[in-house]
């Protein structure tokens, strides 16, 4: 064949090392339509959790659920079940070139049950190698390797700080949970100068309850591109906060409320959103239960900006001087604050001892786990 033919000889392609789940057609006719899931799963008549572990492959799309998404999508029950014959298909065959070494130990790093109970991996089947498609599909991986470098690597990180308690499938599994929330949140691109200029006003709102506050929290933040989402602590996983970008005009503040007062929740929404405004698109960070002994130098900055947004240092110099709970209570209404974050900076500088004043501090408890 001459070389300057237009006609090229095709070459068979290799059968593919990942199983694409019928899910993301669902997600595509979304994309189209311009319909939100929580949308599409009450016209399909899901759960939004079903729908969203439908749409990652973790549970099975029936022949019923089928017929269902041919009424809304227009698009014929045959056509589904057929996705769903050739992702299962595809499975199979990719169980057998697995190493069982390899995900034996992964499964075994990871806080299976909790998910399970959680609703985030289903019950069933419950096979060694169903476990390991669950669980590859609900962290949104084709390969251990993928996992390693996305989940692994940054929870590793984190247990290298003085954190030495903390396991690292569950740290993983935390930072997964936060992921799935964030990608549902409707956020702005990302804009620093706009987040910078709503610091004042996030300030503000220390003094309102949650109910109050949580709505104008989530909304300003994602205003300007933060998606702010609270995620119940995985156990094991020690973490009160975490720091990422899912897109280059999208970024997470993921807290879990390990500690339930008010003024370690709201030293760790500034400490994040100092990583978000001041450190740029860099690795995911991840906040251990104990700040003592950190010694990074973005994470002292981040803990400074934190601690002088919530009191500035001109204000500073009179915390010695608060010797009663009045005194701190009028100082916090004086400088437009929630008295608990005067008592928190107190009990950290050695000022009070911790056993004095815990009853101006407010306590926050997580109704689920996407309270904010």
């Amino acid at each position: 064949m001459s070389k300057n033919s237009a006609v090229r000889e095709l070459y068979t392609a290799g059968e593919p090392d990942y199983a694409v789940p019928p899910g993301e057609t669902i997600l595509e006719f979304l994309e189209e339509s311009g319909m939100t899931q929580r949308e599409f799963a009450l016209r399909v008549g899901l759960s939004t959790k079903h729908l969203n572990q439908l749409t990652k492959g973790i549970v099975s799309l029936s022949p019923d659920v089928a017929e269902k998404l041919e009424t809304v999508t227009g698009i014929r029950a045959r056509f589904w079940n057929r996705l769903e014959a050739d992702y299962q298909s595809t499975r199979q065959r990719l169980r057998e070139t697995r190493d069982p070494a390899a995900f034996e130990s992964w499964y075994k790093s990871l806080p299976v049950r909790e998910l399970i109970k959680r609703g985030e991996v289903p019950q069933e089947p419950s096979d060694k190698a169903s476990r390991w498609e669950q669980l590859l599909a609900f962290f949104g991986v084709s390969s251990l390797d993928a996992w390693v470098e996305l989940y692994e690597k940054p929870a590793v990180a984190f247990r290298q700080t003085k954190a030495f308690e903390a396991k690292v499938g569950a740290v993983a599994a935390w930072l997964r949970l936060g992921e799935i929330a964030a990608q549902t949140r409707q956020c702005e691109p990302f804009n620093k100068d706009g987040l910078r200029a709503e610091i004042p006003k996030l300030r503000s709102l220390t003094v309102l309850p949650p109910k109050e506050f949580e709505p104008e929290l989530v909304k300003t933040c994602a205003n300007h591109g933060v998606a702010l989402v609270l995620v119940r602590e995985i156990t094991g996983s020690r973490s009160c906060g975490a720091t990422r970008w899912i897109s280059p005009t999208k970024a997470v503040v993921q807290l879990s409320l390990r500690y339930k007062t008010d003024d370690q929740f709201w030293f760790t929404v500034f400490h994040e959103l100092a990583h978000v405004l001041l450190h740029g698109r860099q690795d995911v960070r991840v906040e251990p239960d104990s700040r003592a002994a950190v010694k990074d130098p973005q994470e002292l900055e981040a803990d400074r900006f934190a601690r002088d947004i919530l009191i500035p240092p001109r204000y500073a110099s009179r915390l010695s001087g608060l010797s009663t709970l009045n005194s701190a209570r009028n100082f916090a209404q004086e400088i437009g604050i929630a008295p608990g974050i005067v008592v928190g900076r107190l009990h950290h500088e050695g000022k009070w001892p911790h056993s004095w004043g815990n009853g101006l501090k407010r306590k926050f408890e997580l109704v689920d786990d996407e309270a904010l």
